[in-house]
Formats: C-alpha cells, sequence, structure tokens
C-alpha cells in the first residue's frame, strides 16, 4: 500500500509494509527503482539497523546491566515482541524486517543516499513503559504474551488489509493509550518530520500502522521533534506511593508499640516478614529460581518493600545469574524463544522470571500485609 503527497514541491511516497511479508519485500524493490527518489527513508534507528544488518539482536546484552538499571520489564516485552514476529516470518519465509533491509540494499545498489527515519527504540520503548498506568502495562504485556498461542498466518493474512491495521491502532488507543500515544503518534510526528529535512524527493518505507499518520502529519508541514528526544519521569503518583509505604509501615509500628507494647510490636514485625518474604520468594520459585535466589528474595522483600528505590526481584536475579551464569548459547537461542516453555529453559530468560515474579510476588505481600497488620490494631 502507497501513499504520495507533495510537500512544498519535494514528492513523497510513501510505502507501508507488513514488516514479515514477502510481498512487502517486492513491493519496496519496485516503488524504489519505478521511482528514482533522490533518497530512501527507512522506519528503522541506528539500533534496530545495527540488529537486522549485524544479525546480533540479542548476542550482546550484559543481563547484570539490564538488572542493576531495572530494565527486566522493557527487555521482556521487547524480547516477546521480537521473537512474535519472527515467529510469524517464519511462518511465511521472511525475516523480520526483510523489506527494510531490502530497502537499504536496493539504495545501496543505486548509489542513493538511505536515511534513518525512526526514534531510538530504547527511547520508545522507555517512552511508553513510564507514560502507562498500571492496568494498561498490564494488558500489553497479556497481549504479547498471548501472542505465543495465536494463528500466525491468519494475523499475517489481517494485517494486509489496511482497514485491520487501523483497527488495530484504535484498539490499542482504547487498551493503552500511554503506549499508544509512545509507540504510534510520537514516532509518526517524529518520522514526518525526518522526512521533511530530507533534500529532495523520497521513498520512504514505513509500517503500515504509521503509514496514514505519517501523512496526517505532513501535511501539517510545520512539524517538529522538540520534546520527543528525551525520556520523561514515570507517573509522580507511583513514586507518592513508593514514599507512602514506609510512613504507613512507620506508623503502624509505632502505634502497635504504644498499645500493645513490645510483644504486640514483634508479632506485627513478624507476621509482616512472613507474609511479603514468603510471597517473594513465591513468585522467584513459579520462576524455578535456584534456592539461592529464592531465599535472597524471602530474606530481602520485607526490606525492599521499604524502600522505594529497590526491588527485591533485582538483588534475586542478581543472585540467580552469579550462581548459574548464562552462556553463549542462552543469548544466542534468545531469537528462537516462542513458548513458555522456551522462557523458562533459557537461562537468560529464566533469570528475567525471577526478578518479575519476585517483584510482583512482594508487592502482593506489602498489599496485604499493611491492611492486615492495621486490622489487627483495631
Amino acid at each position: 500500500m502507497q501513499e504520495r503527497i507533495t510537500v512544498d514541491g519535494k514528492k513523497i511516497v510513501l510505502v507501508g509494509t507488513v514488516h514479515v511479508s514477502p510481498e512487502s519485500v517486492e513491493e519496496v524493490r519496485h516503488a524504489i527503482e519505478q521511482e528514482d527518489p533522490d533518497t530512501v527513508g527507512v522506519e528503522l534507528c541506528e539500533r534496530r539497523y545495527e540488529i537486522l544488518t549485524k544479525k546480533k539482536q540479542w548476542e550482546e546484552q550484559d543481563i547484570v546491566k539490564i538488572i542493576k538499571e531495572g530494565k527486566t520489564y522493557l527487555f521482556l516485552a521487547n524480547l516477546l515482541l521480537s521473537n512474535f514476529q519472527k515467529k510469524m516470518g517464519e511462518e511465511v519465509g521472511s525475516e523480520p524486517g526483510a523489506e527494510m533491509v531490502e530497502a537499504v540494499k536496493i539504495a545501496q545498489e543505486h548509489d542513493m543516499p538511505v536515511e534513518l527515519l525512526d526514534r531510538d527504540i530504547s527511547i520508545t520503548l522507555k517512552r511508553a513503559w513510564n507514560t502507562m498506568g498500571i492496568t494498561e502495562k498490564l494488558k500489553l504485556l497479556y497481549a504479547l504474551l498471548a501472542g505465543f498461542f495465536v494463528d500466525t498466518e491468519d494475523v499475517l493474512e489481517e494485517l494486509k488489509n489496511q482497514d485491520v491495521v487501523t483497527e488495530l491502532m484504535e484498539e490499542l488507543a482504547q487498551q493503552a493509550p500511554g503506549a499508544k500515544k509512545a509507540l504510534i503518534d510520537e514516532r509518526d510526528q517524529y518520522i514526518a518530520s525526518k522526512i521533511l529535512e530530507s533534500e529532495g524527493s523520497m521513498v520512504a518505507v514505513v509500517g503500515a500502522g504509521h503509514l496514514q499518520g505519517i501523512k496526517s502529519m505532513l501535511q501539517q508541514k510545520n512539524i517538529s521533534r522538540e520534546g520527543l528526544e528525551g525520556t520523561p519521569s514515570g507517573r509522580s503518583w507511583f513514586k507518592i506511593i513508593g514514599y507512602l509505604i514506609p510512613v504507613i509501615f512507620a506508623s503502624i509500628v509505632g502505634y502497635s508499640f504504644l498499645r500493645g507494647g513490645v510483644g504486640f510490636t514483634l508479632h506485627l514485625l513478624w507476621l509482616w516478614f512472613l507474609i511479603n518474604g514468603t510471597l517473594s520468594a513465591l513468585g522467584a520459585a513459579l520462576a524455578l529460581g535456584h534456592p539461592l535466589s529464592i531465599g535472597t528474595a524471602f530474606l530481602v522483600a520485607p526490606f525492599t518493600s521499604l524502600n522505594p528505590t529497590l526491588a527485591a526481584g533485582w538483588f534475586a536475579g542478581l543472585v540467580e545469574a552469579y550462581v548459574r551464569k548464562p552462556k553463549v548459547a542462552d543469548f544466542e537461542a534468545l531469537r528462537d524463544t516462542s513458548s513458555f516453555k522456551d522462557l523458562y529453559r533459557n537461562q537468560v530468560t529464566r533469570i528475567l522470571l525471577v526478578i518479575a515474579f519476585s517483584n510482583i510476588g512482594s508487592t502482593i505481600g506489602t498489599v496485604w500485609a499493611l491492611p492486615y497488620m492495621a486490622q489487627l490494631l483495631g
């Protein structure tokens, strides 16, 4: 599918593609050769371009760095999405992003400059994650996980229809408006701005879901990337809750001492430790973590829950990474992760599951323990 637009005398041809479709590869080749543009633009950033052309998508990841920087959930979401695309591509004999690689190849063969149009993928993911509420995050994660169980051929056939693509974008806007803004709207603006900055005519190869949004932006003419390249902080009320928890805990403990003395206070502290630590350890166990990782989750969760800058899963994950060091083969196999069993079998993803499940368990423990302790004071 194509859209043609002229802005200030500059001819722009937008080629909307499905990232795992052989037909899209042919369409891209035909469009570039027929239009003979001054520049070829592709919906890629430097990082994604390196991934597609050098085939080192996951092999160079530093799992310890991911844990320490708190990027576990972003990494998991990116992994699930990328592997879902790979799974669809295998069904039709096309590598994910093959049409982008083809566009670059044809441009180089004809000595045409190539413009990377997209925003850095890490910035996009951070902005999406930070602007989403907890409900949106859960919905998006569920949608990514559900991708393991869909009929990929049916999905691909549907995606070839522009009306279905539009429906998917509208559904994303309803279910996760924060994600849609960062993943779709902001990138439409960013890509359109880059297109307008280029000199001469351009064939721009973009995902079908971006086609109409970019066209609309180009028609506005006066657009910029100002404010789109930084990473906004997360929602402040999450931080407020994080800092309120130790205040509430201290208030309960202080009141329990005044009302029931040392014995009653120690009883409440034991309940806090037991509930929080047990549920965090249970999370690590559900991820099939090492006994030392499970024990770590149990010991640290009651303390990390009272510090908004720490998380039990980070410590459990670091222990898991130390006692079960991932092998090179684990990183290479990340590109083949296509089921829940694969998530558990691969040591890299199992470390990430230990982190995620330990944190979830600790959170549930906090939500359960504080009201329970307050009730005992009544």
